[in-house]
This record gives C-alpha cells, sequence and structure tokens, in this order.
C-alpha cells in the first residue's frame, strides 16, 4: 500500500507551508489536500509558488487536491451543483486548481457534488453539476490527472445527494460518457461508506476496478484506525488483492493531547510509498 497524508485535515497545527516537511519528517512522501484557501477560488500566483516550493523542498509530492468546495469540513457541502455564486466560484477555479496540478505533477482532482438547496429543484442542480463536471474532467485531463467522485454519509452530510457507492459511481459512469475522455473514477472513502452502513468487503470488490483513490478513517469518530471498529488490516488487504495500486490517503482527525502521534498505528517502514 501506498499511504498519502491528508494535510488538510492533519498537521493542522501547523501553517500550511511547514506541513509537507513535516509529513516528510513523519517518514511519508506524499500529501493530498482540500483546496488550501477556501475563500479565494483563484489565490495570488505568489501563493500556489510558496505551496509549490514548499512541497519541492520537502520532496513530498502532493497526489490528489480538491478544487474548490468552500469551507470545509463540515458539513462537506460541495460547490459544483449549487447555481449562482458558489457555481461560478467553482468553474473560476478549475483552470486553476488543473493548471497547478499539471505544475506539481498531482494525479488526481476531486470534484465534491454540492449539497441540495432550498428552492432548486434537483433536476435543475443535477443539470448544472453535470455541466460543471464534464468542464473539470476535461480540466484534470489536460492535467494529466484523474477527475475522483466520492460518496459521503447521510448522517453528516444530510442533503449531499451522493450518499452511496452506486450514486457515485453511477455519475462517474454518466461523466464518462459525457466527455468521452474515461477519466472519470470513484473515490472510496471507507469512512464515508460505513457511516452509511454499506457493505464494505461488498464494495470493494465491486467497485474497485472503477476506483481511482481510496480514504481512511476509522468509525465511529473518524479517528486514526484502531481508534474505532473498522479492521483496517481486513479492508485494505482485500483492497489490494482487487489489484488495486494506487494511494490510499489518512483522513482522519489526530488524536487529542499534546504529543499524541497521528501515525503510530503505522510503521515507519511502511509510510513512504
Amino acid at each position: 500500500m501506498r499511504y498519502t497524508v491528508n494535510a488538510s485535515i492533519l498537521l493542522t497545527e501547523l501553517p500550511l507551508l511547514e506541513r509537507p516537511a513535516a509529513a516528510a519528517a513523519a517518514g511519508f512522501g506524499a500529501i493530498e489536500l482540500w483546496w488550501p484557501w477556501p475563500d479565494a477560488p483563484v489565490p495570488e500566483r505568489a501563493e500556489l509558488d510558496a505551496l509549490r516550493g514548499a512541497l519541492e523542498d520537502a520532496d513530498v509530492r502532493l497526489t490528489g487536491l480538491n478544487f474548490y468546495a468552500g469551507q470545509l469540513p463540515g458539513p462537506d457541502r460541495g460547490a459544483l451543483s449549487i447555481p449562482g455564486e458558489e457555481s461560478e466560484k467553482f468553474r473560476a477555479n478549475v483552470e486553476v486548481a488543473a493548471e497547478f496540478a499539471r505544475e506539481v505533477g498531482c494525479g488526481a482532482l476531486n470534484a465534491l457534488y454540492g449539497n441540495r438547496v432550498e428552492g432548486v429543484p434537483a433536476a435543475k442542480q443535477d443539470a448544472l453539476a453535470r455541466e460543471n463536471l464534464a468542464l473539470a474532467a476535461r480540466a484534470a485531463d489536460r492535467a494529466g490527472a484523474v477527475l475522483l467522485v466520492e460518496a459521503l454519509n447521510a448522517p453528516e452530510s444530510p442533503h449531499c445527494p451522493l450518499v452511496s457507492a452506486p450514486s457515485a459511481v453511477e455519475v462517474v459512469d454518466r461523466l464518462n460518457a459525457d466527455t468521452g475522455l474515461d477519466n472519470a473514477r470513484f473515490l472510496m472513502d471507507l469512512y464515508h461508506l460505513s457511516m452509511n452502513g454499506e457493505d464494505l468487503h461488498g464494495v470493494i470488490d465491486t467497485y474497485a476496478p472503477v476506483t481511482g483513490h481510496v480514504q481512511i478513517a476509522d468509525n465511529p469518530g473518524r479517528g486514526a484506525p484502531g481508534t474505532g471498529g473498522l479492521d483496517f488490516s481486513d479492508l485494505l488487504g482485500r483492497v489490494e488483492k482487487t489489484g488495486y495500486d494506487g494511494w490510499v490517503g489518512l483522513e482522519y482527525k489526530a488524536p487529542y493531547g499534546e504529543g499524541s502521534d497521528p501515525f503510530a498505528w503505522l510503521p515507519r517502514a511502511r509510510r513512504k510509498g
């Protein structure tokens, strides 16, 4: 397995530009990020250059990047299916995020589906999402990246329409048909899927062939593996047996307490992919 640290939920006690070096010091060679500037879909060039420099200085690879999706975490709301200002922010961000991904060699861009909003028919939101996802998929293709679509979980994101593996994969399949690019992939987040009560073994066996990225956190609590009830030795072993050879993102909350090691569960020898 190749592990990548989500430095938007872990290492957040540090400024953004110090997190790549902190991940390297912990033994990792890769990080992933939610869009780092939630109030700026189009940040100043100097900010993008500074992040690229921090990655290069730390010799850490950026393996995944979210398109603009508003303020995260939660509940995760997305932007691409929300008419008006949010959709326009997403559109403005698409080329910026894709070009940055190309510059740093990031192979995956995540387009988070938006929440349902009052007063807008679901069909209208879905049509807008379809249009914006196609825009994002084409930009990702030009950057040499796949476009990820993930399912969230209903208890924490009750207004998100994608709260099951089949619903997210349906969007992936339709998007590939719309664009003809075949670069849309399922983001298999085992925490969200477990919160939805899905059969994780069945999800892994069925959808691994269309999966472009895996993320993990234990349930309950969204903590590190070993803090909840999920058997990650079993689950990740099953993922590996499917032939999946992509990244596994550590997208969990750090333990509380000064000096706590959020990566203690993972031997250092297994951290650098």
